[in-house]
């Protein structure tokens, strides 16, 4: 077994933890996203990103569990994930020419002491005042649909936003110095190496 498990299936996330030549396994978590009733982003994504952790790392008696969970805040409305590409588009209208804030929150579980450590980042993004036609054809591409807020910056998204204040990895969905940070302060043996390919922009 990998020293560390990522409580995700998010491929972005596992992009960005071989970028910096960790070696992990991916277990997807059981539990559901509750984030209708929150009010509070940060304590939201902390919330969601400990029960994940915790639901993978029960399993295990050693090794390090991560879990994550990012939302996206529009004045203080969470915008989720879109369920279809009408919401794609709406959601899209509401961030045009706008400032919103995007939350990760992350959780490193020492399975073998039960020691945790949960932090989150925020980082603020502006996109652009985007056109009809911006907004539809982007839809249609498909890329919207499954990311919270309905656009991924690590991809053709990166044409809607404007400038960011903060982590640009918290945006694709895993702040990297905030885990570097944590991995220090839990004792996870991270060691500097490069994963093959990690450095090549695709």
């Amino acid at each position: 077994m990998s020293e560390l498990i990522l409580a995700s299936a998010s491929p972005r996330r596992a992009k960005l933890l071989r970028q910096i030549g960790i070696d992990f396994e991916q277990m997807t978590s059981r539990v559901e996203k509750e984030r209708t009733d929150a009010t509070d982003p940060r304590n939201l994504v902390l919330m969601l990103s400990k029960r994940k952790a915790e639901d993978v790392a029960r399993k295990f008696s050693t090794g390090w569990v991560l879990g994550a969970d990012t939302v996206v805040v529009l004045e203080e409305r969470i915008l989720g994930k879109p369920g279809s590409r009408n919401s794609a588009v709406e959601m899209l209208r509401s961030l045009s020419g706008r400032e919103h804030s995007v939350f990760t929150g992350l959780t490193l579980i020492d399975s073998g002491n039960g020691r945790a450590v949960s932090q989150f980042e925020e980082t603020r993004v502006w996109m652009r005042p985007l056109s009809e036609k911006d907004i539809e054809e982007y839809v249609a591409t498909g890329e919207p649909l499954g990311k919270a807020g309905s656009y991924a910056i690590q991809g053709l998204g990166a044409l809607l936003v404007e400038r960011i204040a903060g982590c640009y990895y918290n945006v694709v969905g895993l702040p990297l110095v905030r885990l570097f940070r944590m991995m220090g302060e839990i004792g996870y043996p991270f060691r500097w190496s490069v994963c093959p390919g990690a450095a090549e922009v695709e």
